[in-house]
């Protein structure tokens, strides 16, 4: 009696009765993949390497003892504001992509229906997945922890924003891992799974609020506070941004509401437990269909026994063999459909993103600001680095989702050459991405007729979306065919772009500062960015039509001819390096095929 009164307490310790034999599973795959160390490694590195610069920079070893310790305040602050925004960033992304696949995978390989024959339900199947893929990520967060607490020591930084902070960071985590989660049980590809989660998370933390703010500053039906206090609390991002506000300007932070993290991860947490079972029920029932032979949709169904006639048509004319005309690749991409039977829901979305797109118009027109910069800027910020996303995960999935569906050995046996069919991989990632870019171009036309943007707009933008997507495609192809998992190569692909446009500038900037020396390679460097070529022309060419200086970074001030000679140059330059990634792709196709 004693023995087992001793097994059942250890078992409801080990919590093993919530996530069943999947955690313990997945715990040991995942403990015997090399990339998990190595993502460890370089993100501790990376961290300690701006730490270093960071606390070089703002330290004066040379000054006064009382000066030293004010600047090690100062320091510490810095310091660990970066640390926890780099994580709360980091972080989400890679949970976002490495959930992306967690349930398709088992839907995918027909073995989620041989999980439901056996002990395990669907509730342990679910939180197993998530916590063992969660779990990599809080070890991501506990190695910074000596970090936090080592630089907390010199002082200006309070306890309570290193424990709300981590805990801010860890609820968002599980929510948008959760979220992933849900929208992988109805979608195999995990591009398809990780943009609608970005889009989804930007929907409900960033264009919600700022359509609320619209509608309290049209018809004054909410004061400032009352606006924080209605959004702050379900909001993460908005929440870390108040604490660090006023933990580094405690003076400033008097108008803002009374910070009530354990409130927002409270809600936080509820939110990922509506998801937590939805996920549930869902894969529960497609579980027991795929148990019990019940493959196909109900939906699939309902039209075979509804339109018979049109379905043996269907069937007849499937039959049939086509003429292929030109490259196989190119001509399977071309006529493989875009929306994959998702065509309602997408309709859906793209009507309500019109509707809440031209709602911010009326409102900027409202506001007499159509004919300013500043609003433009904005709109071309959003639409190209939605251009951007789509063009960072789709090249990085089209090899390894040919690796993962074991096709990739057959089409490497037909007689296709290997530039054969990467060129049949890019054309089918530009069909797919193209369509993203028409909201930038249709933004500019639509104001062009108008007359607030000047018509050189057009070709300017058109020179930088070049290069963009011929650059990410070609890394995207590259890491694709590195890597054999789509997740991999996708986190692969954001890293690169990151490092090339935000933390290869950022860390060049520290350098410099450190050792003294001017930064005007450094701003020249920034002008390579697409954002800021983006908003440069903006700047230039909007104001009812007129031409204008283009304000750069580094060459400052420039007419219409230098700036559009230097978007050229920038051009020629990440062409010529996504050309040298897309001939390494070339080299590597063939090695490691299984």
């Amino acid at each position: 009696m004693v023995t087992g009164f001793i097994s059942f307490v250890s078992k409801v310790l080990s919590l093993s009765w919530l996530t069943g034999p999947i955690f313990g599973k997945e715990l040991r795959v995942s403990s015997r993949r090399r990339r998990n160390y190595v993502l460890r490694f370089c993100y501790l590195a990376l961290l300690t390497v701006f730490l270093i610069l960071l606390w070089i920079n703002v330290v004066d070893y040379y000054g006064s003892a009382l000066n030293r310790t004010v600047q090690m305040a100062e320091a510490g602050k810095m310091i660990i504001t970066f640390i926890v925004w780099f994580q709360f960033c980091a972080t989400q992304l890679v949970a976002i992509i490495m959930l992306s696949t967690s349930i398709s995978d088992e839907i995918y390989n027909r073995t989620l229906g041989l999980l439901m024959t056996t002990p395990i339900n669907s509730f342990q199947i679910v939180a197993g997945k998530l916590f063992s893929r969660l779990l990599q990520l809080i070890l991501l967060l506990a190695i910074s922890l000596p970090l936090l607490a080592v630089v907390r020591v010199f002082g200006g930084v309070p306890w309570d924003y290193l424990i709300s902070s981590l805990c801010v960071t860890l609820t968002a985590v599980i929510f948008v891992g959760s979220v992933s989660l849900f929208f992988s049980i109805f979608s195999r590809r995990a591009y398809v799974v990780i943009i609608l989660t970005i889009l989804t998370l930007g929907t409900l933390f960033a264009l919600l609020p700022l359509l609320m703010a619209m509608w309290m500053e049209l018809y004054h039906a909410l004061s400032e506070k009352e606006f924080f206090w209605a959004f702050y609390h379900a909001n993460p991002y908005l929440n870390l941004a108040i604490d660090t506000e006023m933990m580094l300007r405690p003076r400033r932070g008097g108008w803002m509401p009374t910070f009530q993290w354990p409130l927002h991860c409270t809600i936080m947490l509820a939110g990922s437990a509506v998801i937590f079972l939805l996920s549930v029920v869902r894969v529960r029932k497609v579980a027991l269909r795929q148990a019990t032979g019940q493959l196909e949709t109900f939906k699939r169904r309902r039209n075979r026994i509804k339109n018979p006639f049109e379905n043996a048509v269907s069937e007849e004319s499937a039959g049939r063999i086509r003429s292929v005309n030109g490259s196989p690749t190119v001509w399977k991409e071309l006529r493989a459909p875009l929306l994959r039977g998702h065509r309602i829901a997408a309709f859906i979305v793209i009507s309500i993103s019109l509707l809440v797109l031209f709602a911010t118009y009326a409102f900027f027109a409202h506001e007499h600001a159509l004919d300013e910069e500043g609003p433009h800027m904005l709109y071309v910020t959003v639409f190209m680095g939605l251009g951007m996303l789509f063009t960072i995960i789709l090249p990085a999935t089209c090899i390894t989702s040919e690796k993962e569906s074991r096709s990739w050995p057959l089409l490497l046996a037909t007689t296709l050459s290997d530039e054969q069919i990467l060129f049949g991989k890019f054309i089918g990632v530009l069909r797919r991405c193209l369509p993203v870019w028409l909201f930038l171009f249709g933004h500019v036309i639509l104001f062009l007729i108008v007359g607030y943007i000047h018509p050189i707009a057009i070709f300017q933008l058109a020179v930088v979306v070049t290069w963009v997507i011929v650059f990410l495609s070609c890394t995207g192809l590259y890491f694709s065919s590195r890597f054999r998992r789509s997740t991999t190569a996708v986190i692969m692909n954001f890293a690169f772009a990151a490092a090339v446009w935000a933390l290869i500038p950022l860390l060049l900037v520290l350098m410099f500062e450190a050792m003294g020396g001017s930064d005007d390679l450094v701003e020249c460097y920034m002008d390579t960015n697409p954002f800021v070529h983006a908003i440069v022309v903006m700047d230039g060419t909007v104001r009812r039509g007129d031409l204008h200086d283009y304000n750069w970074v580094g060459f400052h001030s420039l007419n219409v001819f230098e700036s559009t000679c230097w978007m050229f140059f920038c051009m020629l330059s990440y062409v010529c390096i996504g050309f040298l990634f897309a001939w390494r792709a070339k080299c590597r196709i063939r090695r490691n095929v299984f």
